[in-house]
């Protein structure tokens, strides 16, 4: 029996014990790691730049790219940084802003996720509305509600995951502190009370996925009353990404933390984690410019200009 007060450190799951496939396991987290830093520094940049992009839409996505780079940022760096090094080591201070940081940026997305519905349910099923319903100020204040909740969300179940006293050594079975990681380390009698506060944010979770499916609902009956096709064409091209993130970020999530006992193992639940921790960030990007034409050329007028100044730089210097 470990008392919590005596613990300084944790122990991460190693991905492997053989050199080689650390220094493998580090250049792929590289990759990916860049891939999202680059991509979603790409929407960031163009939407913040381009004055076209600003609209309620894209400012949502905005704040998405953003979180999505606070979540990879969260696990994959430390998970490198353990590979390269040959260590497991994470110090409990550090576990502990992982778990808040993780809830944190998670929750946010989740919530922002479901204002895109929302948005996309305006702009489609009451189009004469959408300035009205949708101004500057409501779509700064619906930001600032999603980014809130995640932060209180996060203080409230990492404060209460590391008052709970461990009873079960410091080994998580995880690249990264995760919550329910954690609890498998507290004692039997003391995580009830945190299985409270997760069914209190199971509901709230659960009425945003309701609220998301309904307004896909309507959206689609309205999409397919419109006459043209090419009207059609355009309205899907700004909601299937969005339904696609959506559907990614829920089934990955639904499937970490409430797979069955049954078959949980340690591969899988590593390979699961990838899924919901490392892998949407750095797709998002390319599901959301996949089928956006505005944004797609928003975002090669931007790599052109920024080509174009790099060589201009060193020219003018020379001339």
């Amino acid at each position: 029996m470990t008392n919590s007060s005596s613990i300084t450190e944790f122990l991460l799951l190693n991905f492997t014990d053989t050199w080689e496939l650390q220094l493998l396991h580090f250049c792929l987290f590289l990759g990916i790691y860049l891939a999202a830093l680059l991509s979603n520094g790409l929407i960031i940049t163009t939407i913040a730049c381009d004055h076209r992009l600003h609209t309620p839409m894209y400012f949502f996505l905005l704040n998405l790219s953003v979180l999505d780079v606070g979540i990879i940022s969260t696990t994959v760096p430390k998970s490198m940084a353990n590979s390269l090094w040959d260590t497991r080591i994470i110090s409990y201070t550090a576990c502990a802003a992982q778990l808040f940081s993780l809830i944190f940026f998670s929750l946010a997305e989740y919530s922002v996720l479901t204002v895109m519905a929302y948005d996309r349910y305006v702009a489609i099923c009451h189009p004469l509305h959408y300035g009205t319903l949708l101004g500057s100020r409501a779509c700064v204040h619906m930001a600032a509600a999603a980014w809130a909740s995640g932060f209180l969300n996060a203080v409230l179940h990492t404060a209460n995951a590391f008052s709970l006293p461990l009873c079960h050594g410091n080994a998580v079975d995880q690249f990264f502190c995760e919550m329910p990681q954690i609890l498998k380390l507290s004692c039997s009698h003391s995580f009830l009370r945190e299985f409270g506060i997760l069914g209190i944010a199971v509901c709230l979770a659960l009425g945003s996925f309701v609220f998301i499916v309904v307004s896909y609902v309507q959206i689609f009956r309205d999409v397919l009353r419109i006459p043209s096709e090419q009207g059609q064409h355009k309205a899907f091209s700004t909601c299937l990404p969005h339904l696609a993130v959506v559907s990614l970020f829920v089934s990955t999530g639904i499937f970490a933390y409430f797979k069955p006992p049954s078959i949980s193992s340690p591969f899988l639940d590593l390979v699961v984690a990838v899924l919901y921790a490392v892998v949407p960030p750095a797709v998002n990007p390319l599901i959301y410019s996949m089928r956006n034409q505005e944004l797609k050329k928003a975002l090669r007028e931007g790599v052109h200009w920024m080509f174009l100044s790099c060589f201009k730089g060193p020219m003018s210097l020379q001339k």
